[in-house]
């Protein structure tokens, strides 16, 4: 996949929409939303036989998704070369939820992403997401925004 594949897909208008919407969504509800876009994986993580959900918990990880106050942190990780979508929910998420639902948020995203409907995929999944924490993780008087709302681009 070419190297800046991902600008087709998700122009600099999508991805200021997508920081909108993870805005809006986080006065909704007391997690945290980081979106993350991949072009492909390095040729040395193919050869290790990394995968996508592998490499999402990587992220997960380095990008500290996991480091909010209440474990209420979600990550959204596309990777365009393999169109894979993994959502990694923290562990505060995650004993309230779902596996399934998850699953449904990345199956809408893919369906619409197949159409090259990226920004509305995006979106929806961001929406879907929101309305999950928000069914589990109300906001509290304090809400601060812990997590930077802007998507991440790897491998630029």
């Amino acid at each position: 996949m070419p190297p800046r594949a991902w600008r087709r897909a998700f122009p600099q208008a999508t991805l200021a929409a997508i920081e909108a919407a993870i805005r809006a969504s986080e006065t909704r509800h007391g997690g945290e939303i980081r979106f993350v876009i991949e072009n492909s994986l390095a040729p040395g993580q193919v050869w290790r036989g990394m995968r996508g959900r592998e490499r999402a918990l990587d992220v997960f990880s380095r990008l500290r998704v996991w480091d909010t106050e209440h474990n209420s942190g979600v990550l959204i990780y596309l990777l365009l070369a393999d169109h894979d979508i993994e959502i990694v929910a923290d562990r505060g998420i995650a004993a309230r939820g779902e596996q399934g639902a998850w699953e449904q948020v990345a199956q809408t995203m893919e369906a619409a992403f197949r159409a090259g409907e990226f920004e509305r995929g995006a979106l929806a999944g961001i929406g879907r997401v929101s309305d999950l924490l928000a069914a589990h993780f109300p906001p509290t008087g304090n809400n601060p925004d812990e997590l930077a709302n802007r998507p991440v681009i790897l491998g630029r």
